[in-house]
This record gives structure tokens, sequence and C-alpha cells, in this order.
């Protein structure tokens, strides 16, 4: 295990994969941004299983780069509905890599995502949970 603070992921796997060269910056590690956008996917995922109706990102808060990726790096990112409001739904998320080639993993960045579940002329709905959810 990689020194962190965290020994292991808390919430549900939703997203798995590669980071790419395509995924770097200017300096060669993967950019902070692709990151976050994985993370994005997979709190709207995770969203959307509570709401069952379009989720749309309105907030991201107390997000904490922890740790770079390289290319190579397994990318897993964790969900876990945090507060289902009248019309909104909050969610933690932890992106974990692995290294490549290795069992090691070390959280490398962590934030909180906030939705608003949408009717179908894109304004604010009561989200009414998914009976198959597990919030």
């Amino acid at each position: 295990m990689l020194h962190n603070e965290a020994k292991e992921a808390t919430g549900d796997l939703t997203i798995r994969m590669i980071a790419m060269p395509s995924n770097t910056n200017a300096a060669g590690d993967v950019f902070g941004g692709w990151v976050m956008s994985q993370m994005d996917l997979a709190a709207s995922t995770a969203a959307f299983g509570i709401a069952n109706v379009k989720c749309a990102t309105v907030a991201i808060d107390k997000v904490s780069f922890l740790a770079p990726m390289i290319v190579g790096d397994e990318l897993s990112v964790y969900t876990k509905i945090a507060k289902v409001g009248r019309t909104s739904i909050t969610v933690d998320v932890e992106a974990w890599r692995r290294l490549r080639h290795t069992p090691e993993t070390q959280m490398v960045t962590r934030g909180r995502f906030v939705f608003v579940a949408l009717d179908e002329n894109n304004r604010p709905t009561p989200v009414v949970q998914n009976e198959n959810a597990d919030a």
C-alpha cells in the first residue's frame, strides 16, 4: 500500500479505466481535469441511480488532489450518496489509482459533487428515489 491517509476506498466502484498518454498534461502526469471528469461521470451515474431522471452537475466542492497519476495507472472511481434533498443529490467521490502491474493502490483525488434532478424541460424536479436504489 502506498502512503495515504485512507487505507481502502469507500463507496461503490462506479468507473474503472486505464490512464492513457492522451490524458496527460505538459508535465507528463495525468491531467487533474481528466480525473475530475471521470469523477463527474461516476457521480452522475450514482445520482441517476437514485433519481432515475436526468441529473446535472451544479456544484463540485471540497476537491483535493492528493497524489499524481501516471500513464498506465488504473483509475477506479468510487461513489457514495451523501445526501438526497428535494431536488438535489450530493455524492461523495474518491478516485484511486493502482500502479500498473502491481496490487498497490492510492487515493489520488476526492471531492463532493452536487446534482439537480431535471424534468423534460430541464427544470429542477423533485427527487423520487428509485425503488431499486440503495440509499
